[in-house]
Formats: C-alpha cells, sequence, structure tokens
C-alpha cells in the first residue's frame, strides 16, 4: 500500500512540476511576445499569472491535494528509508503554498479585474514580477520532486 501511496504522489507532484514548469518556460513566453493588449488578456483568461481563470481554478487544489499526500506518505512511510527526504520535500511543499498566498495570489487577484481600460499603468512590471516570484516557486516544487524520487531509490 506504502508503495502505491509512493508512486501516486509522486506522478502528481511530477505532473504539477510539469505544468508550473511549462506556464514559467513556454506560455508565459508566449504570452509575453504578443502585443501588449493580447498579452495582459491572454494571462487574465488561461494563464497563472495575473489571476488566470483556468489554472487559477485548479492549481490551488493540485497544491494543496499534493502537500496532503506527501504528508500521508511521510507519516506512513516515517520508518522507512527515504523518510526525510519525503519529509524535506514536503517542507518545500509547504514553502511553495506560502510564497503562492503571500507573493502571487495578490499580483493574480488584481490581474483578475485588469481590462485594457482600467488596468495600471505599472501592469507589465506587476506581470514581471509575478514571473519572477514563479521562477523561484518552480525552483522550489523541482527540488520538492527531486527529493521525492530520491526517497523512491
Amino acid at each position: 500500500m506504502l508503495n502505491a501511496l509512493e508512486i501516486v504522489t509522486t506522478v502528481i507532484v511530477g505532473l504539477m512540476v510539469g505544468v508550473e514548469f511549462s506556464v514559467a518556460f513556454v506560455i508565459n513566453p508566449i504570452l509575453n511576445a504578443l502585443p501588449d493588449d493580447s498579452s495582459q488578456r491572454g494571462r487574465s483568461h488561461g494563464g497563472r499569472s495575473h489571476g488566470g481563470r483556468m489554472l487559477g481554478a485548479v492549481m490551488p487544489v493540485w497544491y494543496i491535494g499534493s502537500l496532503v499526500l506527501v504528508a500521508v506518505w511521510a507519516i506512513a512511510g516515517w520508518h522507512h528509508d527515504g523518510a526525510g527526504l519525503v519529509v524535506t520535500a514536503g517542507a518545500l511543499l509547504i514553502l511553495s503554498v506560502v510564497m503562492s498566498l503571500l507573493l502571487l495570489v495578490p499580483i493574480n487577484n488584481r490581474g483578475k479585474t485588469w481590462t485594457t481600460e482600467n488596468r495600471p499603468d505599472d501592469w507589465k512590471e506587476q506581470m514581471n514580477r509575478w514571473d519572477r516570484f514563479h521562477y523561484v516557486r518552480v525552483a522550489v516544487i523541482i527540488a520538492a520532486f527531486a527529493l521525492m524520487v530520491a526517497a523512491l531509490a
């Protein structure tokens, strides 16, 4: 049973890492290359940054669900090899959630309300700030994922 939990948790976190990686290094660069109005509107509708409606609804559940699965793995496998790695991975996932709540979500919430007519003058700087915070968060969740994979070995 523990093996199944380990595999399911690793796959779910791995998929989350893949989505967040693609947002950082594929989707947002594509959106950033669009003309001004299209970039902001695309981020608002589908992307993660600036309150993306599509991923913005799914990712909180994915982050918390991943954290719960890692916590269950850490508890169930406490006396097994790699438990310390899983606990550290869980701590990194907690850090990613805290980063999201304190740094990224406030920008997202502001961005949800922006239109071409009402967006602030510094909207591009706010998008760039979100991107920088997101790069750090991606590095954190990649590290968590790597620790989980190492715990399986």
